[in-house]
Formats: structure tokens, C-alpha cells, sequence
């Protein structure tokens, strides 16, 4: 078997690491959402087409909430015609009830992520439901996408704190995630919206929702606000998680979370996991590419660290070779 297709522990000085990790890329959907400005769709198509060029292989694309709601990506449709079918690329979107999902599956789409929130005043600034019709809407959604034949993913988004109510309890993020694991999604993304997740934080929560659910049906998706997003993450690596969110240049936020900052860049846990010897498919240098792409097309220097650090590498090398 090749050694970098194994996905079994490997004994280090942190602990059991797993020898392979996936990424999921949402920075063409979370990242762009909390643009002000709207790109166009062939430019997001363009972003796509770096990200697939450095390897990445699940990447959410857009979404099908209401473009009143979220105009940014009001073009879902048109942005799936343009970048197509990729053999070995699996391309998913946000689809919050059973008319975006009608929409999905008129533009082909195969794998549709369905979100609650944790918090219930999260749930009614973000989608104006509790959490149990959330939760209900969730289900009805989940089961038309697999009838269907398309997968389903689920957020569940502010599990380690509120911005509105502060810190969520535990027992509410299980009761969540075993609802939504027994209505077919095949894993489950847990947000630190906020960016307030410490280490021990983290291991706390896993530790709860692994005696209920199976590790690879979990998945990270960690906020950066208060730096903080690599250290949880590699919590989630040493009890097992094998799934990352991440987003090129660290694009992102939460419109209904305020202070926010962007996600976890796709560069920065790239690297720390390239150097710990953990493989992801994905080749860093073309990565950075990615990230000036997006950097280019957004206007502005982005937050990864990875991303900046590389670019003035580049750029030192490049004063050096001029005449």
C-alpha cells in the first residue's frame, strides 16, 4: 500500500498522528460571502481553477440561500455551468431549505451542506428560526438531497461560544450532532465561529461527541480571531479528526457574528501539517499561487501567514536578481 493513501496513526512526539489529512476549501463561498464587493462569476471561477490547480479536492464553492440574503453569490448557478465537472473534484454549496435545494439540483450539484446553529440567538440573527425548526428544516432538506443521490454535510456553527450569548453548553452540541448524524449526513463540520476556542476547549467538546459519533464523521472549522485556529486544530489531529475547513488567505468571517475574523488559511495549516510529516495531496507552492490570485482579485493583503511570509520571500528574491 502506499504509505501516503494510509490514513492510519502514526506514533510521534504529539501523540498519534493520522499519516493523511483532507482539506475542504470554503473560501469561494465563506470567504467571498463577507465580501463587500461582488466578484464576477468568471473571476470566481478563475480562483476555483487555482485551488483545483494546487491539488485541492473538496471545495464549497457558492451557496443557495436567497440572493437577497447573501447578493455576493447570487450567481451559484451560472458559476457551476462555468467551471463544470472535474473527475476527482467534489464541489459542494450551502443549501438552507428545499427550494435552494430544488435550485442545486437543477444545476448538478453533488454534494449539498445543510447549517444549524448551537446558539439560539445565533439561529434567529442568522436564519430567523430556532434551533429546533432549524434542526427540523435541516432533516427535510438532508433527506430530499439524499433521495436524491446527492451527499449531505452539516455545519454546526458557534459550539464553542456565542456572540451573542457567550459560551454554549456541551450537552447541546451533542444533542445537536447526533439529530443531525442520525439524519444521514456523512460529517459533521463544528465551527468556532467566533474565534474563542482554546486547546483545552477543543478537547472537551471532541471528547463529548466521541462517545456518540465515529471520528472521520467530524470535521474542524476553526476562526482565527484571536490566533488560536492552529493550536485547536491540531487538538482535533492528535484525537483523530482527519477533515479541516479551511480558506485561501484565511477569507472569511460571519456576517452575524461581529469581530469575527477570516477562517483558518488553507497555507497556514497546510504547512504545519507538511511539516509534521502529514500529507494532504496538495502542493503548497501552488497554493501561494491560489493565494495571490485571491489577493489580486479581493484587492487587498490577506491574513494568512504562510501567504504573506512566502510573498516576501519572493519578493526579497526578486530585488536581489534585479540588475
Amino acid at each position: 500500500m502506499d504509505s501516503n493513501q494510509h490514513r492510519g496513526p502514526r506514533v510521534t512526539g504529539l501523540g498519534s498522528l493520522p499519516r493523511r489529512v483532507d482539506l475542504y476549501e470554503v473560501g469561494p463561498r465563506d470567504g467571498l460571502q463577507n465580501e463587500l464587493r461582488t466578484l464576477p462569476t468568471r473571476d470566481k471561477a478563475r480562483l476555483i481553477e487555482a485551488l483545483i490547480a494546487a491539488g485541492e479536492k473538496r471545495i464549497e464553492v457558492t451557496s443557495f440561500v436567497h440572493p437577497k440574503w447573501i447578493p455576493q453569490l447570487s450567481d451559484a448557478e451560472e458559476l457551476l455551468r462555468l467551471v463544470g465537472r472535474r473527475e476527482g473534484v467534489t464541489f459542494s454549496a450551502l443549501v438552507p431549505n428545499l427550494k435552494g435545494l430544488q435550485r442545486a439540483k437543477e444545476a448538478g450539484l453533488e454534494e449539498a451542506a445543510v447549517f444549524i446553529s448551537a446558539s439560539e440567538a445565533h439561529s434567529h440573527k442568522n436564519i430567523n428560526k430556532s434551533i429546533a425548526e432549524a434542526v427540523d428544516g435541516a432533516r427535510q432538506t438532508s433527506e430530499a438531497a439524499l433521495k436524491a443521490g446527492m451527499r449531505v454535510r452539516g455545519y454546526l456553527s458557534t459550539v464553542w461560544g456565542c456572540p451573542y450569548e457567550g459560551e454554549v453548553p456541551v450537552s447541546r452540541v451533542v444533542e445537536i450532532s447526533r439529530a443531525l448524524y442520525a439524519d444521514g449526513i456523512y460529517q459533521l463540520s463544528l465551527g468556532d465561529t467566533i474565534g474563542v476556542g482554546t486547546p483545552r476547549q477543543t478537547e472537551t467538546i471532541l471528547s463529548a461527541l466521541l462517545e456518540h459519533l465515529p471520528v472521520e464523521a467530524l470535521a474542524l472549522h476553526l476562526h482565527d480571531t484571536r490566533g488560536t485556529a492552529l493550536a485547536n486544530a491540531l487538538v482535533g489531529l492528535q484525537m483523530g479528526v482527519t477533515t479541516f475547513d479551511a480558506s485561501i488567505g484565511g477569507l472569511g468571517g460571519c456576517p452575524y457574528a461581529p469581530g469575527a475574523a477570516g477562517n483558518l488559511a488553507t497555507e497556514d495549516i497546510v504547512y504545519m501539517l507538511h511539516g509534521m510529516g502529514v500529507e494532504t495531496g496538495i502542493n503548497l507552492d501552488k497554493l501561494v499561487e491560489a493565494g495571490m490570485v485571491a489577493q489580486e482579485l479581493i484587492g487587498r493583503k490577506l491574513a494568512g501567514k504562510f501567504l504573506q511570509a512566502a510573498l516576501g520571500e519572493r519578493e526579497k528574491a526578486s530585488r536581489r536578481a534585479r540588475p
